[in-house]
């Protein structure tokens, strides 16, 4: 059965002296200059994946001693002592070393420490570049699982706003500019898709990374007789990866969780915008709860919507993530390189990032005040009737772009006197086109318009209501 581990931070630890060299130093005549050690250590990145690190060398541990690499008794010993480690990790009182490059090494050190040469033992048959790519993909698979109910959780809020709020009209917009009444619903509904195809996203992450990459070694396998599908089967992956130069090299999977990381932040930042523009004082369709709105140092009546403006800017750190890793594989050449310590930081930044939209957006979503009168009028004032009446002329003879012409005409009109299309006379009206009858009244009003919809997805109530029911 898969060891399930967590993507969660480990404790801070304090540092201590080094207590020996560095594992790869023998070759090595001087040692390494501290500018160096500072320069390439990542440990300060990647102590977050201590626990895959240790899921996988305890899963490698007992493949080794089924497979009488080691013995049973050294067996033993090692996972005791590995699980000792994460204790104290998960409590913070883990001392890390200078020497410490990575949480690799830093795991493999302590190791050492507890079991002298037996310890050493764990790393037979297996490199960093394959241990460090195993760790990867498993954290990556808990962390696009994790995504994807934080997903579903704001998915929810919006439903239930939409559903708090389902025969509200609002003016649907392009260019920005009224174009045609909506239901306030059925705009949120839009979001519901955005935000499901980015489940759909999230939710292929951890298929492509289910390959265990553990056995491949620095890139050409292990001379020990080793068991790829056991290991396999104890961390929980499907497969094990066909070609041992492609696995310890291989970061798709990581461009794709950032990929959907992009994408993802697009949809919130699109999301983010309404809200800004929606909670001005020139739009006013809702108010923002004071608990999620910051004030001004300066202007004591400012009410600023900087949740959904940080929102909008993270955004371009996503964008830049992913171009960032792409980046660093664009250029190279078979198998691993250093370059790949990038992808870490570049990665978890990500991760944390959606993580905190996501949970605030969807604590915030719930407290949104919605202005549905003040909708309604921008509906109203923004002609987005005009549409309909093009229509009603339709169903009257007039071809649709001689209809389009008059009731351009009757806009004309409106607004040099300041009206609205449901103000005018049906005596005004039949001076643009003596098509226009007594029942052209029941096409001129929000109810009527949307009820008549025949949109994908359907606009009119009804529709919207069956939407929000299948969606409980």
């Amino acid at each position: 059965m898969a060891r399930r581990v967590t993507t969660g931070h480990a404790g801070a630890g304090r540092r201590t002296p080094s207590t020996g060299h560095k594992a790869w130093a023998g070759r090595m005549s001087e040692s390494t200059h501290p500018l160096v050690d500072a320069f390439t250590t990542s440990l300060a990145v990647d102590r977050r994946l201590y626990p895959q690190d240790i899921a996988g060398s305890i899963a490698h541990c007992r493949m080794l001693a089924r497979q009488r690499i080691i013995p049973t008794g050294d067996a033993r010993r090692i996972i005791r002592a590995l699980q000792e480690i994460e204790r104290e990790l998960d409590r913070g009182r883990f001392r890390f070393a200078p020497t410490d490059e990575d949480i690799h090494m830093a795991i493999e050190r302590r190791l050492i420490e507890k079991l002298g040469a037996i310890g050493g033992k764990l790393h037979t048959a297996r490199s960093r570049n394959d241990q460090v790519a195993t760790d990867f993909r498993l954290y990556l698979k808990e962390a696009a699982t994790i995504v994807d109910t934080q997903l579903a959780e704001l998915q929810a809020a919006l439903i239930d706003l939409a559903r708090r709020h389902a025969d509200a009209i609002m003016p649907g917009y392009t260019h920005l500019q009224p174009a045609q009444p909506v239901l306030f619903a059925h705009h949120l509904l839009a979001y519901i898709e955005m935000l499901q195809r980015d489940r759909e996203r999230f939710t292929a992450c951890p298929e492509h990374a289910d390959v265990l990459p553990l056995g491949s070694g620095a890139l050409a396998g292990t001379t020990f007789p080793i068991d790829r599908a056991y290991v396999a089967k104890q961390l929980g992956f499907r497969r094990v990866s066909a070609n041992s130069l492609d696995a310890v090299s291989d970061r798709d999977f990581a461009v794709e969780f950032l990929s959907a990381a992009a994408l993802l932040g697009m949809h919130l930042s699109r999301f983010a915008e309404e809200i800004v523009l929606w909670s001005s004082q020139e739009f006013h369709f809702i108010d923002l709860p004071d608990s999620f709105a910051t004030g001004s140092s300066m202007m004591p009546q400012k009410k600023n919507p900087d949740v959904a403006e940080l929102i909008r800017g993270k955004t371009g750190r996503l964008y830049g993530n992913l171009t960032a890793l792409l980046t660093v594989l664009k250029g190279l050449p078979l198998a691993y390189n250093r370059d790949l310590q990038e992808d870490k930081a570049i990665v978890f930044d990500s991760y944390d990032t959606i993580r905190a939209s996501l949970e605030v957006l969807a604590a915030m979503v719930p407290r949104l005040r919605v202005n549905t009168e003040r909708m309604r009028a921008a509906a109203l004032a923004g002609f987005t009737l005009a549409t309909e009446l093009a229509d009603y002329l339709v169903t009257k003879g007039v071809p649709f772009r001689d209809a389009h012409g008059v009731v351009g005409a009757v806009v004309r009109e409106c607004l040099a006197t300041g009206r609205t299309l449901d103000q005018l006379s049906l005596t005004e009206l039949r001076h643009f086109s003596p098509k226009f009858s007594a029942d052209v009244r029941r096409w001129l009003t929000l109810e009527a318009a949307i009820g008549r919809r025949r949109a994908p997805g359907g606009t009119a109530p009804q529709n919207v209501r069956r939407k929000l029911a299948r969606r409980r």
